[in-house]
């Protein structure tokens, strides 16, 4: 790993985040780079060209500013952080600027519109997570020392999710982490029998791992009323400190988590959530 882009907006949660990737950035001998999309109006960039640059110049002064004071932090000793102010006004442009860079990770702090808890309810966030082609992490409250022991891998195992998984794999061994897979079985119309699972999940390392099925003993399969509550209390049993879900490019959230699972499993869960893009 050896670029981790961190959008901010000078918040706490941003705060939040960029203790998270500096975490990482000591661990992995990475660079930071924060960005703040600046985000002018219509109104300003419609006005004539004197007074539209004139306008730009002081709003961007003015992050630079505040980017000084921001970025004044104890924790930041050490690493190598690049600065961009940008004038985008919409949050899927991010995945432009990770390319550009060249970008491994994006560290977000994230509050929705409903607050802490209801961080992917219509929040940038969540743009953010259907877009990138990066893994996205998304950090809720702060975090002193950010240390992967346990990272949980949640997924249906069809065949789509296999670049995820890959992605999430090879992650999780630079963070030095202990790899858990979980498949959630349900009740009712969504139910499988022992050999159907088995066989499901082995065709799956199979093909992922090329011809590998030693990650078999790391899948667990969880009995449970809700793929939600079945993530949660597998999280508990192995003590998770992240967890990670695979993500669909145009609707977001894998259709593995049906629905508003997927954002329930971001909203809810204490532990920091990291997406994998299909």
């Amino acid at each position: 790993m050896k670029k981790i882009l961190v959008p901010i907006d000078f918040s706490e949660n941003s705060e939040y985040a960029l203790r998270v990737a500096a975490s990482i950035a000591k661990q992995q001998k990475a660079e930071i780079i924060v960005l703040h999309m600046l985000g002018l109006s219509e109104a300003i960039l419609t006005k004539d060209e004197a007074q539209e640059t004139a306008e730009a110049i002081y709003y961007l002064k003015l992050a630079e500013k505040r980017f000084s004071t921001f970025l004044n932090k104890d924790f930041l000793n050490g690493i190598k952080v690049t600065e961009t102010v940008q004038n985008y006004k919409i949050f899927s442009e991010l995945n432009e600027v990770a390319k550009e860079n060249n970008v491994d990770l994006i560290v977000m702090g994230s509050h929705g519109s409903s607050g802490l808890s209801e961080v992917f309810v219509g929040s940038n966030t969540e743009k953010v997570v259907r877009t990138s082609d990066v893994p996205v992490l998304v950090i809720k409250h702060k975090i002193d020392e950010f240390i992967i022991k346990e990272a949980v891998f949640a997924c249906d195992f069809k065949i789509e999710n296999i670049k995820a998984y890959n992605k999430a794999k090879r992650l999780f061994e630079l963070l030095d982490a202990t790899l858990h897979l979980v498949y959630v079985n349900l009740p009712g119309d969504r139910f499988r029998n022992s050999n159907q699972i088995e066989k499901r999940i082995k065709d799956f390392l199979f093909k992922a791992d090329s011809g590998n099925l030693e990650n078999f003993e790391n899948v667990y399969v969880q009995n449970d009323y809700s793929v939600e509550s079945g993530i949660f209390n597998y999280c508990k049993k192995v003590h998770a400190d992240i967890i990670g879900i695979p993500t669909h490019g145009r609707q977001g959230i894998s259709h593995f988590f049906n629905g508003s699972i997927g954002e329930d499993i971001a909203n809810h869960a204490n532990e920091p959530v990291i997406t994998f893009k299909i």
